[in-house]
């Protein structure tokens, strides 16, 4: 039994004339007589009965009709809520991000988009690059926005927007007197870092790396996995870090902190997306409107010497 033989079947019942359904189904009289007959045929139960030139239901006929017309309604309601997602008038979109992309960067981009589609349920995952690489690699988000570099065969990374990063320290720190910093400079400092795994830590270490420093002699006071949290023990004097100017903007204008002059590389927000999966509108929307424009992966600078 298919849904076109149900449609045929209905549209014979209600007009009880062969000829008036196969018109107004474009279908020719034979190939509607035949779908008829093929029904009956397979369940060996007579539909229709002939009555001079006309064709009236039977007792199993109208039975049938019942259920046809409740298999139809529910196809259509299947259809209704295909369009509804295709046209963001309803469903989900389940997205994760690192820490500085979740608190700094993409609620503007929730915002708006909840204001264009609000009935589009929005969920988000807040973790470090890994964990968020984790995330959509397992179905666990439909997008990912990350800010370290993701090399993984199953997921599409495209760079979505610019990140600046600093170096900061608290008023009054070497560091921060408004010299430029020497690599030597870096090797003797006290640092306060976000933990393995995050973004920031992975675009410093291989800043570091490429000046010749190994990452695993620095003088590491404490790994912090909050960017809050690394702010704030910067502020207490427990050493300088490198983050995001986006989660130090407020400290820097309050002068509760200062930045270093050392060039430091500019690093690209990602979006991820899984190769395999489905993308639906819902997710093609958001990155349009965080403007993912398929751009090439970026190039890093180095700090300077």
């Amino acid at each position: 039994m298919t849904l076109e033989q149900l449609r045929i079947f209905v549209a014979v019942a209600t007009r009880e004339h062969v000829t008036q359904a196969a018109r107004d189904l474009n279908l020719t009289q034979s190939a509607t007589s035949a779908a008829v007959a093929a029904l009956e045929a397979r369940y060996q139960t007579k539909l229709f009965d002939r009555v001079g030139r006309r064709i009236v239901l039977t007792a199993a006929g109208k039975a049938f009709l019942i259920e046809a017309k409740s298999i139809l309604a529910r196809v259509a309601s299947a259809e209704i809520v295909l369009d509804d997602l295709a046209g963001l008038k309803r469903g989900q979109l389940s997205l994760a991000a690192s820490q500085t992309i979740a608190g700094y960067w993409l609620p503007a981009f929730i915002h708006r988009f909840n204001a264009a589609h609000p009935a589009i349920k929005l969920q988000l995952s807040i973790g470090n690059t890994e964990q968020v690489a984790t995330l959509v690699r397992e179905g666990g988000a439909d997008l990912g926005f990350v800010e370290g570099h993701v090399d993984d065969p199953l997921l599409a990374a495209t760079a979505v927007a610019d990140d600046e990063l600093v170096l900061v320290g608290p008023i009054g720190h070497v560091l921060c007197d408004g010299t430029p910093v020497t690599a030597e400079a870096l090797k003797h400092a006290r640092w306060v870092l976000r933990e393995q795994g995050s973004g920031t830590r992975a675009v410093f270490e291989a800043a570091l790396e490429q000046l010749g420093i190994d990452p695993a002699e620095l003088d590491v006071a404490v790994d912090l996995p909050s960017n809050e949290a690394v702010r704030g023990a910067v502020e207490a004097g427990a050493g300088v870090t490198v983050i995001s100017r986006l989660v130090v903007i407020r400290a820097l204008k309050a002068g509760l902190l200062a930045v270093a002059n050392v060039t430091l590389p500019k690093r690209h927000f990602y979006s991820l997306r899984h190769r395999e999966h489905h993308q639906t509108q819902a997710a093609r929307e958001f990155l349009r409107m965080a403007g993912d424009v398929g751009a090439a992966s970026p190039h890093m600078p180095s700090l300077r010497a």
